[in-house]
């Protein structure tokens, strides 16, 4: 069963759009918390990586991060978005950073 703080997870999740990216403190801050690593967690067992798109959440300094897919997966996920990636991190990260309302 998905416990309701990961449900609220995918839900802002379902919210970014193609081509865009957020942290992980992004989405414990439009949860109004700072369980970063419970959002990290979250991600991590996201039972359908595709549909809710975990493969948009990257670290705060623009590293790609995990993936339960793998990295190279994640990577080629948000290139077929046209969210540019080299050597691990994101390109133009302020640009392509969704930012919840």
């Amino acid at each position: 069963m998905v416990s309701p703080f990961n449900q609220q997870c995918y839900a802002l999740l379902k919210l970014i759009p193609e081509g865009n990216i957020v942290t992980y403190g992004d989405i414990a801050h439009a949860l109004d918390t700072k369980a970063y690593q419970a959002v990290g967690n979250a991600m991590a067992s996201n039972p359908n990586p595709i549909i809710v798109p975990c493969h948009r959440v990257v670290k705060a300094n623009g590293d790609i991060g995990n993936y339960a897919l793998g990295v190279d997966k994640k990577i080629e996920l948000l290139n077929k978005e046209g969210v540019k990636t080299a050597q691990g991190k994101i390109v133009n990260f302020k640009q392509v950073r969704f930012q919840f309302q």
